[in-house]
């Protein structure tokens, strides 16, 4: 097909590290169970299917490495065919509840099947590791594997630390390559946050390509001939790529957007909250919190408390018809800029891998439909990686992209404001700290307990620079975990370091932390040491 243009969809699947060996059942971990449940097999499933089918296509899809980690580990893997176990009984007990009420009946028994779906291909498939599956569409040259930094770390307030960016990115890019055996081309700017003065850490990592905000390209110097529709070249070379506004509307806003139609299902409805308490105690958090199950009977409906049972053939009808819609906006819209550019423009359309499915329940099927129809109803445009477009065209322009995010308001204000400023007096303490120790303690360091002890500080103070944290005190949501979580990193990585100090080290201690934060086992605290 000589395409007048190309569409490049990104799915960034991360999640926060959330490990709890120290309890039976921890809230939080329902995070990882429900977007394995709702997002990731389901996407799974959609690539097969379009695989099994020769439908043409091609989708970018990074993989931060907290979540590699965590899809890695055998307590999470057992712990979620245990959350999957608990689900097919409970939509079992449901199938029979419901059996005077038709809508309901059927909504339960399609919620059974789904989950033992989930079951066979997660247990018996790939045998409870899901890297398995993603190497796999990898190597069909379909899905494209990238990552991000080791964990989300907002990088523009990072700018004062280069030894922090460059460990961010060197135990990132590890951790994925020793989970795929390939060194990832792309890279996955944690909340898209760009910095100029650290454009040459990026290619010093050996990254071939990474996306910003559109404001980052349109406002960078010198001015963009393409705007974003063509990917630049920093003066390191590092290609990137600008986000497409239009397409982002149409699947990030509930209002403008399609999740916010009234016949797809309803979120905040779940049996975990609506049934009686008792008849749901076996099923939700040890602690006997209410939680959501991921069952969910009504439909969106509107602005109004009395919703409506969900309809899944008229929800499924109407991800087709989006499906449709969207393409005819992109028809249009290449149309226009082949048009005006000379060129094939490229459309860069990335998206939270987690709004499909786990936000946007029915986001899966659209994206089913949406490829089928590029391949089949339209001759205008083709769906494209972004290191297979920069293949096609080589020469691009030259220039810097602004500071950006794309984060509220496009600049740093989610991560640093009046609710998570205290954050960063410490991690910066935290920071000077460790690169000291790595330079004192060089390469050739014999003693494997302090070097342990070294290895495990730089554990802890990863995982206390994820954005996730700052992210989650300024949006309210779940405040008293993301500060536990801070105070506990903060706290390990000063005990250990007063340990080493003292030449006093704790090895129970030590090894208590290394069973609990036990990510990136390759790790190297000489990361710190440049």
């Amino acid at each position: 097909m000589n395409s007048k243009g190309y569409l490049a969809i990104v799915l960034h699947a991360h999640l926060p590290y959330v490990r709890h060996p120290e309890h039976e059942d921890f809230l939080e971990e329902d995070w990882l169970y429900e977007a394995i449940t709702e997002t990731y097999l389901p996407l799974i499933d959609v690539f097969n299917s379009l695989l099994e089918d020769n439908v043409p296509f091609r989708i970018t899809l990074s993989l931060s490495p907290t979540l590699i980690s965590m899809l890695q580990d055998s307590l999470l893997q057992d712990r979620y065919v245990r959350h999957l176990d608990r689900l097919i009984e409970l939509t079992d007990r449901e199938k029979h509840r419901t059996q005077s009420q038709t809508e309901f009946r059927e909504l339960a028994t399609f919620y059974h099947d789904r989950f033992h779906h989930n079951k066979e291909i997660f247990v018996n498939r790939y045998k409870k590791n899901l890297i398995t599956a993603f190497s796999q569409l990898h190597q069909s040259g379909a899905v494209e594997l990238i990552t991000c930094g080791a964990t989300h770390a907002y990088f523009p307030l990072l700018e004062s630390y280069p030894s922090l960016v460059k460990a961010q990115l060197q135990v990132g890019l590890d951790c994925f390559q020793k989970a795929f055996g390939f060194r990832a081309k792309g890279f996955w700017l944690p909340e898209c946050g760009f910095h100029p003065e650290q454009e040459k850490l990026l290619h010093e990592a050996g990254i071939e390509y990474t996306f910003v905000d559109s404001h980052g390209i349109l406002f960078a110097t010198p001015r963009p001939r393409y705007g974003i529709f063509a990917p630049c070249y920093t003066p390191s070379s590092v290609a990137v790529f600008g986000r497409d506004p239009e397409t982002s509307r149409s699947v990030w806003s509930s209002k403008e957007g399609y999740p916010g139609d009234p016949i797809y299902r309803e979120f905040y409805r779940d049996i975990g909250f609506d049934l009686d308490y008792d008849y749901m105690r076996p099923y939700i958090n040890g602690d006997g919190t209410r939680t959501a199950t991921g069952v969910k009977y009504y439909r969106i409906t509107g602005e109004t408390d009395q919703k409506e049972p969900y309809q899944r053939q008229w929800a499924l009808s109407r991800a087709a018809e989006h499906a449709g819609n969207f393409m005819f906006n992109r028809e249009k819209q290449i149309e226009h800029l082949y048009q005006k550019m000379g060129r094939p423009p490229i459309i860069v359309a990335p998206y939270d891998a987690e709004l499909l499915g786990h936000w946007w329940f029915e986001g899966p099927e659209w994206l089913n439909f949406l490829f089928r129809k590029i391949a089949f109803d339209q001759t205008v445009f083709e769906t494209i990686t972004p290191s297979e477009y920069l293949q096609k065209f080589k020469k691009n322009q030259v220039l810097m992209p602004s500071l950006s995010s794309w984060g509220w308001k496009g600049y740093s204000e989610v991560w640093l404001n009046g609710s998570n400023d205290w954050i960063y007096r410490h991690l910066h303490k935290m920071s000077e700290r460790m690169t000291l120790l790595a330079r004192e303690y060089g390469h050739a360091y014999s003693d494997v307990l302090v070097r342990r002890t070294l290895n495990q500080m730089a554990r802890e103070l990863l995982l206390a620079q994820s954005s996730d944290w700052a992210f989650i005190l300024k949006t309210g949501t779940f405040i008293e975990y993301a500060r536990r979580r801070l105070r506990e990193h903060i706290g390990r990585f000063q005990n250990l370091y007063e340990q080493v100090q003292s030449r006093c080290i704790d090895e129970n201690y030590l090894s208590h932390l290394e069973s609990i934060d036990n990510i990136f086992s390759h790790i190297n605290y000489q990361v710190y040491a440049t």
